[in-house]
């Protein structure tokens, strides 16, 4: 007597449901890559993003620190309390700078789950190329076939 577990012996029930067992398991864990894949991304989204805000941020902080200094400036014709003021403007427009090339490095880096698309594919490649198992012609009764008919 053979394996009791081999494929031979079992039902279709019980390979069906061992199909659809896999099947599931299959877009779990496809689900689950895609998952893994976009947090990644995300990270890198959101930290490009609060750079980009803290730019932002520095840059409205630099508009009236500038606009201070330019009155101070045309005030005084030299150098005085104006200067200083310019420095601390042009140290935020520089900071600006500097975290928006942060942040355009870091939107850079974020790309399509690409993992997850060619899993995707290849399982969808593989189950166009699955054949239904070859049965023989069923007839149908000669009965049924006027029924089918009259609707």
């Amino acid at each position: 007597m053979s394996d009791p577990g081999s494929s031979a012996e079992r039902s279709l029930g019980q390979l069906v449901a061992s199909a659809t067992a896999e099947m599931s398991a299959l877009v779990h864990d496809e689900i689950a890559l895609a998952k893994a894949e976009l947090r990644q991304d995300v990270k890198r989204g959101a930290t490009g993003g609060i750079a980009i805000s803290i730019a932002g941020v520095f840059l409205l902080f630099s508009l009236p620190v500038f606009s201070f200094a330019a009155a101070y400036g045309i005030h005084n014709l030299g150098l005085g309390l104006a200067w200083s003021f310019l420095i601390v403007g042009g140290a935020f427009v520089l900071l600006a700078a500097l975290l928006a090339l942060l942040a355009v490095s870091k939107f850079k880096k974020v790309k399509p789950p690409e993992k997850t698309i060619a899993s995707a594919k290849e399982t969808a490649a593989v189950l166009q190329n699955v054949k239904p198992h070859p049965r023989a012609p069923q007839e149908l009764p000669v009965d049924a076939v006027p029924a089918l008919t009259k609707r």
